[in-house]
């Protein structure tokens, strides 16, 4: 079984980075649309997607926003971590298929154990798909836990 270890406030530095990657499959996408409730057809429909700018479905843009989120949560700083904010700036689609490769670095580090991390998302390609800055409040104390097991979802 895999485990999630934090970074506590105390023990980041500016410059300190962490890296989290996923996969965009269909079913990944369904799920998001399901979940959130963005039905948009660019997402969805093939044949609609086939006549937007993008020429293919493509998916949503805080599908990528989400990657971010787990990054955070996941490994820099990891469990017990509070979201505070979010600036983003989408630069490129994100297609089925593609890899995300989210970049955090540790960019400034302020009172009450808030932390800026530079948040930079790259595809497969080293294009840059999404750039911005998060706000955290990075936990106190050490953590090192079980990664959850999730159940297996179908599409039906």
């Amino acid at each position: 079984m895999s485990t999630l270890e934090n970074r506590p406030y105390d023990t980041l530095s500016l410059g300190d980075s962490a890296i989290f990657e996923k996969t965009l499959t269909e079913k990944e996408l369904v799920l998001f649309a399901a979940v959130s409730g963005d039905v948009n057809p660019v997402h969805l429909d093939a044949d609609f997607a086939k006549t937007t700018m993008f020429g293919e479905q493509i998916a949503h843009g805080m599908w990528s926003g989400s990657l971010i989120s787990a990054a955070l949560a996941t490994t820099l700083p990891g469990p017990g971590t509070i979201y505070m904010g979010q600036d983003l700036s989408f630069r490129r689609p994100v297609k089925l298929g593609d890899t995300l490769t989210v970049q955090l670095t540790v960019k400034e580090k302020k009172e009450k154990n808030v932390v800026i991390l530079d948040c930079l998302v790259t595809n497969q390609k080293d294009e840059k798909v999404v750039l911005g800055t998060a706000t955290v409040i990075a936990p106190t104390e050490k953590a090192i836990l079980e990664a959850p097991t999730l159940p297996k979802i179908t599409i039906g």
